[in-house]
This record gives C-alpha cells, structure tokens and sequence, in this order.
C-alpha cells in the first residue's frame, strides 16, 4: 500500500513539513562481505514484501575491517570495502527506481582515534599549526600533570615503561614521514621532532658526503624546511612546505645509500636495544614532546583528556557545534541529499552533542524537508522535546510500551517472589541501578568527573559562595548528582531551559541530598549552577562560563546511564528478560491498555 501512495506522488505533513514517511524500513548493515551490489540484488524482494523504505547503516569511509561502520575516519568518502563510488550511486538509483526510500544513519557524534583518521593526523603532526586542531573534543588545557601537553593515547596492554624497555614502541619511516608504532598501531611524529632524528650524529654524514655533494645540499635543505616553517594563520602554506618536504626526502632517502644507512641507523639508535634500560632514553625523550602520550590503556578511565564515545577509547568525539566542524563532517551528506538520492536521516547518539537542538536546526536549514529521526532514549512518561525539528525516535520507547502490553500487571507480586527465591536478590532495584552507576563513575569515568570538577572550579573561583568548596568536594556531588539522575539527560542552553529540565535537575539533588546530607552545601552549590541562578553581580562572561559548564555535564549524565544502567544492571536485574531492553525499566511490570494508547 505505501509503496502505490508514493507512486501516486503523495507525501505526507509532519510538524510543518512535507516528508515521505516510511510504513516500513528493512536494515541493511554494510561491511565488506556484504557490500553495495549484494545490497542492490536483494531490492526487488524487499520491494515486493512492501518494505518501503532502506534503513542504511553508516556507508562512509570507516577504519579498516569495520564491520558496523560507527568508526568513521572520513565523512565525506564512501567506504571503499564496500564497493566504488559507481556501485553505490548503481544501489542508489535502484533504491529510487522502485520507489523506494532511503534513510542514512549519519554519526555527528565521533570518529576512530585511528591513524587512517587524516584530520587527527594532523593535529598529531602539527598541533595548534593544524587546520583540524579545533575539531576534536580535546581539553589540551587540563592541568598538565595529567596531559603533559598532548593528547592522551591510552592503547598500551601495559604499563608504558614495560611497553617501551620491551622493544613494543618503535620509530619507523616510510614515504609519510616518521611514525611511532606499536604493534598494528600508528602514530605520527610531530613535525617539529624530524629535525631530532635526522640531525642526531649529523657529523659522521656530512663527512661521509661531503658538504659539495648535490644529495648532502639536498638534505641540508630539507633540514632548513623543517626548521623554517610556518605557524600561526599560514595553515594552507605550511601544509603545503610539509607536503614538499616530505616527498624530497623520501626522493634522497631512497636515491642515496649513504643517506638511507644514515637515516636508518638513526632510527635503530632511537628504538635503543632490548635488555638496556639507558638505550631507550632518546626515545623516552622524543616521545615527551609530542603532541600525544602513549599510555596504559585503563589510564583514559582516571586521566583523560579528549572526550570519548562512551568509555571505548578508540572512539574520539568531535566538537560538531563547531559550524566549521559541521560544515566540513557534513559534505557528502548534503550532496546526497540535495541530488535527491537519499530521503531520511537517521541522528545517531544524538545525546552525546553539546548543544542538539542547534544541531537539528543546522540540519534542517541545510537539508530542507527531509525525513529525520534521532536516537534518543526515553524513560517512560519522558518525551522528546517538542522543538526539535524531527519526526520522532528510532523506536525503543515504543518497542518498550509495545513489549509491556504482553506482561501482565497483575502477575508481578507472583512473579518477583519467584525471582528473588532463585537468585536470593534482595536489594531494592533502585538501590542496584545507584550501586551499578556509581561503579561506572569510579571505574570507567572517573577521568571525564574529574574534568567537569576541574571546569567547575575554575569557572566559581571568584564566586564568593563557592570559595570555601574543595575540588574533592565538587567531584563528589557532581557524582552524586549524576547517580541520582532520572533520565539520560537534559537540554539546556542559552536559547533553552524548559521546566522539565529545571524539575529533573531538582529531582536529582534532592534524591542526592537525601543519600548524602554531608554534601548539602556542595549540592546547593551545584545546583545553583545547573538552574543557571545568576547572581546579580556576575557578567555576561561569568553567565556564558555557566552555561557553558552546565553542556558540558548534559553531555556525560548519558553515558553514565548507558554503561551503569544497559550495560550494567540490565545484565544483573533479571527478573523478566523482556523487559531488558534499551530504553525499558524492568522495574514497571507491563503496560496497561490505557498507557500504552
């Protein structure tokens, strides 16, 4: 039936818009065994089931091997395991050609913290200097005890000592320039550290060439490059100088014996020998002025300086609020929607972005009227705020008032002294979702707490109420205050602040008051903040500064309830498996016919 409604032409109205709504989606998940033209041999069965419209899985350049496509290292190609460009727009056309639609899952959220990733590369080789050093949710100005001034790579299996007195970190170099590796893992050297590695012995060259020698003058011009390179606003020229640079000494390195030997040697004296602990001091030393620091990789959940998916340490997040950020993240989306190939979005983890409402309304202004919904979970009696310029949710509220309609309200009483006989549980289950969240917050995010406490103080040091709070104080009421919230979390900004983000904030230190009075000063404190109580006296940069703190917590209340509650709880509270679904509270006991209408 849908599928003659949309070739009669008919569209549909949904919040002011004409989009064509789908009665039905099938899910393809690409990876490089299941790419475009398997994809495109399946449509005409779809087809004639009546699916309406393709639910694609995220199709642009992942890391290598990716088999669900979330790990994105370049939005703006298509990911070439899954077939070529032709391929694609070929999947594309038949898609249309059954009048069929296709909504695209789009990732704003992260990127892989990969070496294939090229803007991250960047910001490793060139720091400040690079175009892309904006990009990324890095806090380089943390304390620098904890980032040592570079971006935390917390990929070890082992202590960074062990890893590095073991031969495990190397210096390697190929036609990219040097690179530090460990095992399968990349990292680029800062540009500024080559003349570090090709000057180490300088002497014994020079007088093996010669100061005549084309090849030596070659090199001494390399060297001149590397050492006289633009900073500051000449981003475009430098890249360019880089690029040249590069190539030349790849052209001598592999034209000249003598310079490659040289060359080699150099890297051999770096990586030091197995066994002699003072060997790896050059390398030890190189590796501190980098703009990254290997670590131990359960270091990212005490000391962390970039803001992750989650608590996966391979996944990095972007600064998407950022107009530049979303402009350049966002090309190849707009080409497709514009050239009318694709017909809906599909907002993965929208809770994850600083401010989402800005980020819908950008979307909307650039795409025009197209088909979009968001990945949000809602708890029950939680809707999804009203100004948002979507059609909805990808569904698990609805899965989970559906799936309560099958479970009788009446059997609950019969059902939980069955359970608690088996498994001798007596803890009351809100009691086990506090205990499980509060494990995630010393476990896995202390580092991301750590931050919002470091953030907080600098920005109330001169607020007179807040003087006498410590830092240890601070890091446990927004702890407490995180444990105790209702929902996954709020949107608050300038433009925004609704009542029911005021009454989930009170909700959450009055419930974090009840279990800790010690901290009473501190959560009023805090809570000033999160309901934005100016005080008179403050200016519009202390203002900005609170707001600003308040979207920087919005953006971690969701992650402590992801990991401390769906991956957590619901693998522990068991009493009906149903009912354990994203976005379900196994503690409701079914649906009646009422609620769920």
């Amino acid at each position: 039936m849908a599928r003659c409604l949309w070739q009669a032409g008919i569209s549909f109205t949904s919040k002011g818009r004409r989009v064509r709504i789908p009665s039905s989606t099938y899910r393809f998940q690409f990876h490089s065994t299941f790419g475009f033209s398997e994809a495109t041999k399946s449509l005409e069965y779809l087809s004639d089931l009546g699916i309406s419209h393709i639910y694609a899985s995220p199709v642009f350049k992942a890391r290598k091997g990716s088999l669900h496509g979330y790990d994105i290292v370049d939005q703006n190609q298509i990911n070439h395991e899954l077939g070529t460009w032709d391929e694609f727009s070929a999947l594309l056309s038949a898609v249309n050609h059954l009048s069929m639609g296709w909504i695209q899952d789009v990732v704003p959220n992260h990127m892989a913290y990969d070496y294939e990733n090229e803007m991250l590369v960047d910001v490793m080789e060139n720091g400040p200097c690079s175009g892309y050093f904006s990009f990324f949710d890095i806090e380089w100005d943390l304390p620098h005890q904890i980032s040592q001034g570079g971006l935390l790579a917390p990929f070890l299996g082992r202590f960074y000592s062990e890893s590095l007195e073991d031969g495990e970190i190397r210096l390697m170099y190929n036609k990219n320039g040097f690179t530090i590796h460990y095992y399968d893992l990349q990292f680029p050297l800062r540009i500024e550290s080559y003349t570090r590695v090709l000057t180490h012995g300088f002497a014994s060259l020079k007088k093996k060439l010669g100061e005549e020698h084309p090849d030596f003058i070659k090199f001494l011009g390399v060297l001149y490059v590397f050492r006289t390179l633009p900073s500051g606003e000449e981003i475009k020229e430098r890249w360019a100088q880089i690029k040249f640079v590069k190539r030349m000494l790849w052209e001598v390195y592999q034209k000249n014996k003598d310079i490659r030997i040289f060359i080699d040697g150099n890297i051999d004296i770096f990586n030091g020998g197995k066994g002699d602990i003072k060997n790896f001091q050059l390398l030890d030393s190189l590796l501190s002025e980098q703009f990254f620091r290997l670590s131990f990789w359960k270091v990212a959940n005490e000391e962390v300086n970039y803001r992750r998916f989650f608590s996966i340490n391979e996944l990095i997040s972007l600064r998407i609020e950022d107009e530049g950020v979303f402009n350049h993240t966002h090309r190849l989306i707009f080409q497709l929607l514009h050239e009318k190939k694709i017909s809906g979005l599909r907002i993965d983890h929208i809770d994850g972005l600083y401010d989402p409402k800005e980020y819908l309304n950008r979307l909307e202004a650039r795409a025009g009227d197209v088909y979009t919904v968001v990945e949000k979970i809602l708890s029950f009696g939680e809707d999804l705020p009203r100004n948002w310029p979507v059609e909805g949710t990808t569904g698990y509220d609805f899965m989970n008032y559906v799936t309560g309609v099958f479970c009788h309200k009446e059997n609950r009483r019969e059902f939980s002294i069955k359970y608690t006989q088996f498994t001798g549980i007596r803890m009351p289950y809100t009691d086990m979702v506090y205990e499980k969240k509060e494990l995630i917050t010393s476990k896995h995010m202390a580092g991301d707490i750590d931050n919002l406490a470091q953030l907080m103080k600098r920005i109330s040091s001169s607020d007179r109420y807040g003087r006498d709070i410590t830092i240890y104080g601070l890091k446990r009421a927004i702890i407490e205050i995180m444990l105790a919230f209702p929902v996954y979390r709020t949107y608050i900004s300038h433009e925004c602040f609704s009542e029911r983000d005021q009454e989930y904030i009170k909700e959450a230190v009055k419930k974090a008051t009840e279990r800790n009075p010690a901290l009473l000063h501190e959560l009023e404190f805090i809570e000033r903040f999160l309901l934005l109580r100016f005080e008179e006296y403050l200016s519009e940069e202390d203002k900005d500064q609170w707001v600003h703190f308040v979207m920087r917590f919005q953006q971690f209340t969701g992650p402590l309830m992801a990991k401390g509650f769906e991956d957590t709880t619901l693998y522990v509270f068991n009493r009906l498996l149903s009912l354990n679904e994203v976005g379900g509270s196994p503690d409701r006991f079914g649906v009646s016919l009422d609620e769920f209408h």
